[in-house]
């Protein structure tokens, strides 16, 4: 199977197991408790696809950052279960300052 296939079919696996497709809203208008309501094993696959795009669902880059997308995973978890009413977005782009920040430290104490 191709990789590109694959993605295709589990995209559409996601939206339709998690009632997604009738609204085809997209992540950038998500709650966190949309984000929440998806299956705990899509919920990295939704953070990897969201960090590649812009707000407007347009790709911001052609690379993925495995190494800071496993840092942000949890921390955009945790933070969208303490306040499920707010933007998944803006957690998403929180939590990625916060990894670059984290890096940047670390760089600058080596």
């Amino acid at each position: 199977m191709k990789p590109v296939y694959f993605i295709a079919a589990a995209a559409l696996s996601f939206y339709a197991t998690n009632g997604l497709a009738e609204t085809k809203k997209p992540t950038s208008k998500w709650t966190c408790e949309d984000f929440l309501a998806v299956d705990d094993q899509f919920q990295p696959k939704v953070i990897y696809w969201s960090s590649a795009q812009s707000k407007k669902g347009k790709p911001l880059a052609t690379d993925v950052d495995i190494e800071g997308t496993e840092k942000v995973i949890p921390i955009i978890i945790d933070d969208c279960k303490k306040a499920p009413q707010e933007s998944f977005w803006s957690k998403l782009k929180g939590a990625w300052k916060k990894v670059e920040t984290d890096a940047k430290s670390l760089g600058k104490k080596l």
